[in-house]
């Protein structure tokens, strides 16, 4: 006889405690088994069989595993579709209801809407809960009802709106009695999925020190300094809480907590505005930009070897290490679709490859802002100059020396492209497009 039971479907919070979906999940009335789908529809897509970004996951249910089976529970982990799990996994347990989180991405829609479907036609319930973000969907509109499309107005309703609620802990942790009772079952290795494991790669821990957020306004624009709390990829994959993350925010440093407020932002953009998920620009008249697209420039681009040291310091930074300061993230994204005049949806996608904290709300705005055509973006004649940029956020070549150490010998190339050349060339443009 099938054991009777209820499903937590782990997804972006890989984590046991002060988690939405399994705090309500614990606290229902069946014993609850935590399960994680390695979905083949994303990973079939990842061309780089070395992708960090798996081998972070893999790691952090490896971690999960051990804290249940301490618990006398078990993971339950497939490596298939999530319409061919949840038939498995229908055959193995009798399931009265599934809990998740929500997912506010077009794909992730789209497989919860379908995932769904399917439990309502063999009699099962399905609830999602806000956890990955602090306020969402509706929950900050204008006073008109409307949704907000600039930050600094937005940012303003969300203190407002930011209650001691919002950011109270899910005590998951009294309810973990609730746990299915079962023997620990084997999570699929990293090559039976087709990818290389790497004992040496390290990660960010999820422990930010304090003097780090206190100092975070002065530091973050430097990107020599150790300024930032790196912890843009446990934010991504939910290995820490965003609402203990923003209550020392609130204690420690305002404009961490704008960060904080920025990432929401980008989310309720998506849930309001279709086709921003569907790939468009968020101001729809700039995808009649006529881009130059030059394949060989993005090539010079990607590998960082443009001749502008700021700019090839963050790309090779980003192809060594899955990670890139974020003033200097600016900075390139700038000079791809300003200086090079290439569609900001190329470097979108690579970013989407390389970046460890990958989101694709954040990165999506990020991007559109430095185009010109997202939501509160900075005005389309907006080109940052490279060489005043490192003048004032690395004076003294610290950041751009590790990562250039050809810098001034005979092997470091010429510009690509001269500065002024290139905002005149940008400016015509984008003001051939957008002219009244």
């Amino acid at each position: 006889m099938k054991p009777l039971v209820n499903i937590v479907w782990l997804r972006r919070d890989l984590r046991l405690t002060d988690n939405a979906a399994m705090y309500f999940a614990l606290k229902s009335n069946r014993p609850v088994v935590p399960i994680f789908i390695f979905d083949t529809h994303i990973l079939d897509k990842l061309t780089d069989k070395t992708d960090k970004r798996v081998l972070f996951i893999h790691q952090a249910l490896q971690e999960l595993q051990l804290q249940l089976t301490q618990l006398g529970s078990s993971l339950h982990v497939l490596y298939t579709t999530p319409l061919q799990a949840f038939e498995q996994l229908t055959q193995l347990y009798s399931i009265e209801q599934v809990f998740t989180n929500h997912d506010y991405e077009q794909y992730g829609m789209d497989r919860d809407a379908q995932i769904g479907n399917y439990l309502q036609q063999q009699g099962i319930g399905f609830s999602t809960y806000k956890d990955i973000v602090l306020l969402e969907k509706e929950e900050v509109l204008k006073d008109d009802g409307g949704p907000y499309t600039v930050f600094t107005p937005y940012s303003k309703k969300w203190r407002l709106h930011l209650t001691n609620f919002h950011v109270k802990a899910y005590p998951t942790e009294r309810y973990f009695a609730n746990w299915h009772q079962q023997p620990p079952l084997p999570i699929p290795e990293l090559e039976q999925m087709g990818f290389q494991n790497d004992a040496s790669v390290t990660f960010p821990t999820t422990a930010v020190a304090d003097t780090i957020l206190q100092q975070y306004d002065q530091q973050r624009d430097y990107p020599s300094v150790n300024g930032t709390s790196l912890l843009g990829i446990h934010l991504r994959f939910g290995t820490i809480s965003i609402r203990a993350l923003a209550q020392k925010a609130m204690k420690l440093n305002q404009t961490f907590l704008n960060e904080l407020i920025w990432r929401d932002f980008y989310h309720q953009i998506l849930w309001h505005f279709p086709h921003v998920r569907a790939g468009k620009a968020f101001k729809q008249v700039y995808d009649s930009i006529q881009w130059r697209n030059n394949e060989q420039e993005f090539a010079l681009w990607c590998a960082g070897k443009t001749g502008y040291p700021i700019v090839d310091a963050g790309m090779r930074q980003l192809n060594t290490t899955g990670y890139m300061h974020n003033r200097v993230r600016m900075i390139v994204a700038s000079f791809l679709t300003k200086h090079l005049l290439i569609d900001w949806r190329w470097g979108e996608a690579y970013f989407a490859q390389k970046l460890l904290d990958f989101d694709f709300a954040a990165n999506n705005g990020g991007w559109q802002w430095a185009a010109g055509c997202g939501c509160d973006a900075a005005p389309y004649f907006r080109v940052f100059n490279p060489t005043l940029q490192t003048e004032k956020f690395d004076p003294q070549l610290r950041y751009i020396r590790k990562w250039v150490p050809e810098l001034n010998s005979f092997d470091y190339p010429k510009p690509m492209v001269v500065h002024e050349m290139a905002r005149k060339r940008a400016l015509e443009t984008y003001g051939a497009t957008l002219k009244p």
